[in-house]
């Protein structure tokens, strides 16, 4: 039930380049959410963290934040949708209940919770 399973995350740079190019995105302080509308019937979801955040401890552990936020409330996502997480600095300090609350509110704005 609230498994992530690899086939539901994006992998290849094309896949992430046509998120970012052609995605609406919705932004607040500790994350940017590109959502693209998709014909297939399963929704995949990627995780970036850029290289200003910091060292890589603090980028995997920015990106483990966002994966647990997502594995948690993808029952209560729409379909059809890929999706993409950036993390912004101020994430890099704050516990996952304060990433998770962001993300709710991102996708509340951008209408893909049922």
């Amino acid at each position: 039930m609230y498994k992530l399973s690899k086939q539901k995350i994006l992998r290849k740079n094309r896949e992430f380049q046509s998120v970012y190019r052609y995605g609406k995105s919705y932004a607040n302080r500790y994350m940017v959410l590109y959502v693209l509308s998709v014909k297939e019937p399963q929704s995949k979801v990627g995780f970036a963290a850029g290289k200003r955040l910091g060292n890589a401890v603090t980028r995997n552990r920015l990106k483990r934040l966002l994966r647990e936020t997502y594995r948690l409330n993808q029952n209560q996502l729409k379909t059809k949708h890929n999706l993409l997480l950036v993390g912004r600095k101020a994430a890099t300090t704050v516990k996952c209940a304060v990433v998770e609350r962001a993300f709710k509110d991102l996708c509340k704005k951008a209408r893909i919770l049922e």
